[in-house]
């Protein structure tokens, strides 16, 4: 069944240009209806103009690359999504693929406009849009509005077509799985602007299958194809060129690691602006079949609960769950497991150069959030059919036996949190993507 995400602008995004002020109306599309019903929610202008029409061609860039599939087997474009509150703008995408996650990050000191509305929505990004971001000069200034405060901002009849979008379920589901990677990464090397450019020199044009690794040398900053002490792994590494036309405005390029070498991000650092891009462990491994987050999702939170955080925090608001249990007398280890539930479900995002969570409000309704993840709801339906005995569960270990699919089980072993299957999902993917089904319905077994 498809149950991808289908909505529709009423407007195509257009620009409007008067002599050196480019202003590009963003048209915008949410799930919520509230959201949907506001006419404009920030207009203004993006002080360093030149480096944000940068960003903005490149985050288009990255909605159109395609690296884990052959030309004839392109999808379409999918339109990112722009949080606005708190005085900040993110906007954020995904490759057709899903394996390369990008956000650009304008900060409070790079704005001069009109929050009008806090929210968060989809913005269409138009062939004609893209294009010109790459039309805006040194000296122009760069004005965006997501929406528009004119009735009658179009009358051009032809530019004004609805235009439907079908936003696949897997686009939605990586923005819970980035954000838990993102959260568990530390910073390997810190480059400024000529080594940046040094070294991408270096970065293959053409696809590469294996994986190289980045290390540094003397002074210098080298890629191998061969794995060294204290590397960095990176796979796929030609998705590296998607930065190709913003290193000579960068005043430095941060590399980062998942603790397992399971993703690299990299963030591109301007004033007032950074561009940060998350790339999975291989082209052929996309965000959204991850599953990192399943076991956040165990805990079921209380549906008030979460429609009263989604009203209580403003969109890009900083989130800090230690301050919120002494203010409103709640345990600390039940916001911690909300915390973990909101990041999965893809509710707050998160700031690698300020290590902390960030709320936003996405365009779609939570039961649409809450609903994702078939390997999760297969570890319910087993608990919740008996599906699970436990052999043995003492300080030696843990061991059960878990129905499987055409009468064959499976069992589960092993000491606290290190448990193993037999099944052929975890001798494939071990813990990487997050667990199996089964291990899954015997920690629920185990918490019950």
């Amino acid at each position: 069944m498809n149950l991808d995400f289908e909505y529709q602008y009423q407007n195509t995004s257009t620009i409007d240009v008067k002599g050196r002020d480019k202003s590009f109306i963003l048209a915008h599309c949410s799930e919520i209806e509230q959201d949907n019903e506001v006419p404009c929610f920030f207009y203004g202008n993006i002080i360093n103009s030149f480096v944000a029409s940068k960003c903005l061609s490149t985050l288009g860039k990255t909605v159109r690359s395609h690296f884990a599939i052959t030309p004839d087997q392109r999808i379409n474009m999918r339109d990112p999504i722009v949080s606005v509150g708190n005085e900040q703008l993110h906007f954020e995408a995904f490759s057709s693929c899903n394996s390369v996650y990008a956000r650009i990050d304008v900060q409070k000191g790079g704005i001069e406009g009109e929050f009008i509305q806090s929210g968060c929505t989809n913005v269409d990004f138009n062939d004609v849009t893209i294009r010109a971001f790459n039309t805006v000069g040194r000296t122009d200034k760069l004005l965006v509005g997501v929406g528009s405060k004119e009735l009658r901002i179009i009358t051009d009849r032809a530019e004004s077509r609805e235009k439907k979008v079908s936003l696949p379920d897997r686009w939605i589901k990586g923005l819970g799985n980035v954000q838990v990677y993102l959260s568990q990464m530390d910073l390997v090397f810190k480059l400024n602007k000529v080594e940046a450019l040094q070294l991408f020199k270096a970065i293959p044009k053409t696809a590469v299958k294996s994986d190289y690794f980045l290390y540094k040398s003397g002074n210098s900053y080298t890629f191998s194809a061969a794995a060294k002490p204290n590397s960095l792994k990176i796979g796929g590494i030609h998705r590296l060129n998607l930065m190709e036309n913003l290193l000579l405005f960068v005043d430095s390029v941060s590399f980062y690691q998942h603790e397992d070498q399971q993703s690299t991000a990299v963030v591109l650092n301007f004033k007032d602006i950074q561009m940060l891009f998350l790339l999975s462990e291989s082209v052929y491994r996309g965000f959204s079949g991850e599953g990192k987050h399943m076991e956040n999702l165990m805990v079921q939170l209380p549906e008030e609960w979460l429609f009263g955080i989604n009203g209580y925090f403003k969109t890009n608001e900083v989130f800090q769950p230690a301050l919120v249990s002494i203010e409103h007398d709640i345990q600390l280890a039940t916001m911690e497991a909300l915390q973990a539930s909101l990041s999965s479900m893809g509710l707050l995002g998160y700031d690698l150069l300020t290590n902390q969570y960030f709320y936003r409000k996405l365009p779609f309704k939570l039961s649409r959030l809450k609903r994702f993840n078939p390997r999760l709801q297969n570890a319910l339906k087993l608990f919740g059919e008996d599906g699970v005995v436990v052999l043995q569960n003492d300080k030696n270990g843990i061991k059960a036996e878990v129905k499987g699919t055409a009468g064959v089980s499976h069992i589960v072993a092993g000491k606290g949190n290190d448990l193993q299957c037999t099944c052929t999902w975890f001798t494939n993917n071990k813990t990487n993507r997050g667990l199996c089904k089964h291990i899954l319905a015997v920690k629920m077994k185990l918490s019950e």
